[in-house]
Order: C-alpha cells, then structure tokens, then sequence
C-alpha cells in the first residue's frame, strides 16, 4: 500500500465506503482493505485518491493472445473455439505457488504497455474470429469496471465472455460480475482453510460460497480447477472430500480438472506434480460420483478425454489442448446412447488447435 497513485490512473471504482477517520473500505473482496489518501490496497490496482476508490488499471493490460478455450482450461464451454486473452496486473491473494506471478504480482505499471477499451477488445474478437473473451492471467474480480464494460461490449457484437478467476469476492460484486459472464473457470485451491491462510492469504469458504451462487443462481457455465501440490494439498483424503463437495453441493456435472505445479514463485522448493498424482486424483473423483474430471498440464490422453458419463464412449479426445476427434451432436448429446452431455456445444467445426497467437491492440489511449 505503499506506492503512490498517479495522475492518469483515476479510473472511478465500484464497491467501496468512507469510514469515520476519514480512511475508505473497499468493498469488493473479503480483505476489506482500508485505505489512507494515495494509498494502494493489497491488490494494489485499487485504491484512494481524491477521497474516493480508483481503479488504476482500466484500459492497460499486460497483452492480448487468442488461445484455445481449452486452456482456460475450458473443455465443455464450445470446444474447439478460440479466445480472446488478456489481463492487467496485480491479484488479491498472495499465492506462494503462482503460475502467473510475474504479472499477478506485477507493481510495475510501465509494464502495462497495451491500452485497448472495451470496444476494442470486442471488436478484435470478432476480426479474429473468436468466440468469447477471457479475462485472465490475473484475477479480473480486481479490474471488474473494465471486465464489466468489455463484457458489455462483447455481448453486443455477439461475443462471450470468460471469467478465470480465484472467485474471492463478496456478494455484491459477486452478483454484478457473474451476471455478465457467460461461462467461468474458477480455482479451488484447495479444500482445507489452513492451506488458504498460509499459502494464499485468503480463506476457503469465501471461494465455496462463490461456487455455489455461481452454480445455483447463474447462468454462467461453471469449471473448476485444483492445482495439485506435492505434499500440501494432494492427499487422498483432501481430494476425496473436495470431490465429495462438488459431488454433493454443486452435482456431478460440474467438471473439475487437476492440474500439475511446477516450482514458481516463492515455492521453488517444491518438486513438480508427478503425473501418477494427477491420475490417481481423477480416479478418486470419479469414484466419489464426479461426471468430468480432467488432468491438465501434463500429456494424458485419457485425462484429457471427455466421456459419455452413460455408455463411456470418448465424445472429445484431446492431447494437451489439441482435439484430435470429436464425436457429439450440435445438441451437445452422445452419438452412442442419446445422453446429454453438460456443457455448451454447438455446431464443431475445424478446431483452433493448441496455437497462441500475439494480439496487438492499437493504442487508444489520450
């Protein structure tokens, strides 16, 4: 909370409310930061200048890519489609382990180079022909006015949207950010809250109640993934009880991938996932009753395969995030025995493969 804020980074923010000693709350996510004039909070994108909440990162992002929706990772949300890509900077948790953390934990602002609204954004889907917009590698609960109004933007060009989020975030903004997302993969990082307190900073139960309103009282296509940590959440008994949640307070449709660590961050004394891990995981989940349940960032044929939950036949084979042979109606059904699928389908077409292509958005900013 220490670094000043600038004059140019004073975009207006939701969620937020003055306190008696004349410091502000922010309101957006369960660390309830409260904030002195020109001070950051933990996120370190929001913040208080001018006696009110700004959010600093509107309309920069740290680059844009199409990807494949596959490595969102999304594997029942249009399969074979490409994405628009991009995030900011900064996250609201502190995870030891991240993936990402060159730009999750970024506070170097320089290196927002890109500077696209909303509507550029949108528009440069539809150029490249992709069918949503992925707000992702930070959390976009962060940088929600900017989410919002390019969601609104891509809807009115007919483009989805995509929400890759941790899902630490309070009720309010909860109902404004998911109302305007049509499919979302959110992390559960692990289903124990002590691993939350020591290694994320967060708590588990803000990330379930999260879960189940997403599920419940949305419309939004729901994923979930677990990064599997040797030694920290990878016993038998965790995965079976997180798998036991799922099964019984979300259903067994919802997919739930396991994704393997690789040494980041601060956590570079940690082996990588073995891949024996991964698969022994799926196999507890789809024991507990689980429908879909995927091994990810590893080359497993069989983890990566989508099954009729009926008759088992492989609906969707996938290498890595590469569909090698798809075998569903337009409806979304099995062609073997007639069971729907869960998920969004549509007609399939050729797909876009496991490439990654730059975007380079013209800058708008004055």
């Amino acid at each position: 909370m220490d670094e000043p804020i600038g004059m140019t980074e004073r975009h207006p923010a939701k969620y937020w409310h003055r306190l008696d000693d004349g410091r502000i709350q922010c309101d957006l996510c369960p660390r309830d930061c409260k904030l002195h004039e020109g001070q950051r909070g933990a996120c370190f994108v929001r913040g208080m200048t001018g006696n009110a909440m700004v959010l600093t990162t509107y309309g920069r992002s740290s680059g844009f890519c199409i990807d494949p929706i596959e490595k969102k990772p999304l594997n029942h949300f249009y399969p074979g489609s490409s994405v628009l890509s991009f995030g900011t900077a900064g996250c609201n948790l502190a995870c030891k382990f991240c993936q990402n953390w060159d730009i999750s934990k970024s506070r170097d602002m320089d290196r927002l180079m890109d500077w696209a609204t909303p509507e550029a954004i949108a528009k440069a889907a539809q150029a490249h022909g992709s069918k949503s917009v992925a707000f992702t590698y930070n959390d976009p609960v962060i940088f929600l006015e900017y989410a919002l109004d390019t969601a609104d933007a891509c809807h009115a060009l007919g483009i989805q949207t995509v929400a890759v989020t941790a899902g630490y975030i309070h009720d309010a903004p909860r109902r404004e950010f998911y109302a305007k997302m049509d499919a979302a993969n959110i992390d559960l990082k692990s289903f124990t809250d002590d691993f939350y307190v020591k290694l994320t900073g967060g708590h588990l139960q803000s990330v379930l109640n999260t879960l189940a309103y997403v599920h419940h009282n949305t419309d939004c296509w729901l994923e979930i993934t677990t990064l599997l940590i040797p030694g920290r959440n990878d016993s038998d008994a965790e995965i079976k009880a997180l798998s036991t949640w799922v099964v019984n307070e979300l259903g067994p449709e919802v997919p739930l991938h396991f994704s393997a660590f690789h040494p980041d961050w601060k956590m570079e004394d940690v082996p990588p996932t073995p891949p024996s891990t991964l698969s022994k995981a799926r196999r507890i989940a789809l024991d507990t009753g689980l429908h879909y349940v995927y091994t990810g960032n590893v080359h497993d044929a069989e983890g990566g395969t989508t099954y009729c939950p009926k008759c088992h036949h492989a609906t969707i084979a996938r290498d890595w995030y590469d569909i090698r042979h798809y075998d569903l109606t337009p409806q979304g059904t099995c062609p073997e025995c007639a069971t729907k699928i869960a998920g969004r389908f549509g007609k399939f077409e050729k797909p876009f493969g496991p490439r990654q292509i730059p975007v380079y958005m013209r800058a708008e900013h004055s």
